[in-house]
């Protein structure tokens, strides 16, 4: 009989996989799609499983409430802006190397939440994890043969993108007292509301003829990375709590490196695999020293 420990930890697996497949399937996308229409997309279909989800639960959605403001910003920050900027910077950049990029997501959430959390200021072992993560995404953009004049800018996105989602985290704080299913409907139908006419005014979706490979990718990005991701995240938060949950932070860049150099045949430098073992160190370290 399969013991829960090994059913936690296969869920856990489970989730680092589907996250880190967003960024292969980001890549396969952008060979048809322009980037405002992979995020908008992305955010519809991710829409889906979630509102389904809240119906069958019968979740009250709050979108239109006296917080819609709140769920409007957060749609914004934590969704609208980032899915851009990596669908445009993976344009250029490597699905692998925007994995790596995407994953130093909480070292900038530990500096970003010593000045706006209350309980979470840095000390010598969060810092000295920044540090080295940090060091790991300088060495990587010294890497000529993948981060040149031609791409600097995009990889500089992707890594803006992940800033915007520690800010929409941030946020996310200040509803925090509501049920995640009611946040995470609100904030995807508010997403949806914004960037559907940016995308239809700007990029004109209908004059594509997208390849079948990128359509599904794309409908593949919206319904598992974005929609059943975040109800996993939810269900093994509740299930097994917050340290645990955490060590997907581990497994996200390792995965996403794999799956670009096995289906897209990416180059994985000895600078890759380097700045990949120290941004895992790096984040190692700011979770262990949270618990300080």
């Amino acid at each position: 009989m399969t013991s829960p420990k090994t059913i936690d930890y296969f869920l856990l697996t489970t989730l680092a996989l589907i996250w880190a497949s967003a960024f292969l399937n980001i890549k396969i996308a952008t060979y048809s799609y322009e980037p405002i229409t992979i995020a908008f997309l992305r955010i519809l279909f991710g829409a889906i499983p979630v509102l389904i989800l809240c119906y069958l639960k019968k979740i009250k959605i709050e979108a239109f409430s006296k917080d819609w403001m709140w769920f409007a910003s957060i749609g914004i920050i934590n969704l609208v802006i980032p899915f851009f900027l990596i669908a445009y910077g993976v344009q250029k950049v490597q699905s692998n190397l925007a994995a790596i990029l995407m994953s130093t997501t909480p070292l900038s959430a530990s500096i970003l939440a010593h000045f706006f959390i209350k309980n979470e200021k840095l000390n010598f072992i969060k810092s000295g994890g920044i540090v080295v993560g940090f060091i790991g995404v300088v060495y990587l953009f010294s890497d000529n043969l993948l981060i040149n004049n031609n791409n600097f800018t995009s990889a500089l996105l992707i890594l803006l993108g992940s800033t915007f989602y520690v800010i929409g985290g941030i946020l996310t704080l200040k509803i925090s007292h509501k049920k995640n299913e009611n946040v995470t409907a609100s904030i995807l139908i508010w997403g949806t509301i914004i960037i559907c006419p940016i995308s239809l005014i700007l990029e004109q979706p209908w004059n594509l003829s997208p390849r079948l490979d990128s359509t599904l990718c794309l409908i593949y990005l919206g319904i598992f990375p974005t929609g059943i991701a975040w109800l996993l995240r939810f269900f093994i938060l509740k299930r097994n709590g917050l340290v645990f949950q955490s060590q997907v932070a581990y497994l996200i860049p390792i995965f996403g490196v794999l799956l670009g150099f096995i289906f897209l045949n990416e180059m994985m430098t000895t600078k890759v695999v380097f700045s990949l073992i120290a941004v895992i160190i790096g984040i190692y370290f700011v979770k262990r020293g949270s618990f300080q």
